[in-house]
């Protein structure tokens, strides 16, 4: 029980420090260290590639993915963006065409109508978008508590890639055995692979 209990409070520590972070952003200097996360994105064969996108819709201390939305949705990707469902600490997730298919949903953020979006039903293939309020260089995240994409990922069959600013991202996270690395970690000035194996510190690339 002290494990846990210690294991806890180095996450609530960690949760307070990087949101800390994110909140003392000045705008103009979040707004481009977003675009340089997104340019990272789009150059991706990881991304170029799949044309099944699932995303989250930001909040305002995230990794703005509006302007990912936009641009999948330009390209003709099918673009996937999940809804909570009441009650549980899961997601479905549901295509929309435009932003105009997105409504305030739970926590403040915008979800798809459920009344008006198709849900999807095949998790097999496509690439999944993490939030994360910080990532490890292993591609191990923190989250916000709840567990929502912890147990998403459990059931994806696709690839995925984590987006985070840099000064979130340490060497190592704490994190369960059955914890799923993402594939790749993109922040604003470098993309590292990440996966099941172990990362090294020569894997980051800063085009």
């Amino acid at each position: 029980m002290y494990v846990k209990k210690n294991i806890r409070e180095i996450k609530q520590d960690l949760r307070r420090r990087y949101r800390t972070y994110r909140e003392a952003l000045e705008p103009a200097q979040k707004v481009e260290m977003d675009a340089a996360v997104r340019r990272r994105l789009f150059r991706l064969p990881i991304y170029r590639n799949n044309r099944v996108i699932f995303i989250y819709v930001s909040k305002p201390i995230e990794v703005d993915t509006i302007g990912i939305i936009q641009h999948a949705l330009a390209h003709g990707k099918r673009v996937a963006v999940p809804r909570c469902i009441p009650g549980t600490y899961q997601m479905q997730f549901y295509f929309i065409r435009s932003l105009a298919d997105l409504e305030p949903g739970m926590f403040g953020v915008l979800e798809p109508s459920a009344e008006h979006c198709q849900p999807v039903a095949d998790l097999r293939h496509g690439l999944c978008v993490v939030p994360g309020l910080s990532f490890d260089a292993q591609g191990y995240r923190l989250g916000y508590g709840k567990g929502y994409y912890d147990r998403f990922l459990s059931s994806f069959g696709g690839q995925t890639a984590g987006i985070c600013y840099r000064a979130c991202v340490p060497w190592n996270l704490p994190h369960g055995y059955y914890d799923r690395p993402v594939d790749i970690l993109i922040t604003e000035t470098y993309i590292r692979k990440t996966g099941s194996r172990p990362a090294s510190r020569q894997e980051e690339r800063h085009d």
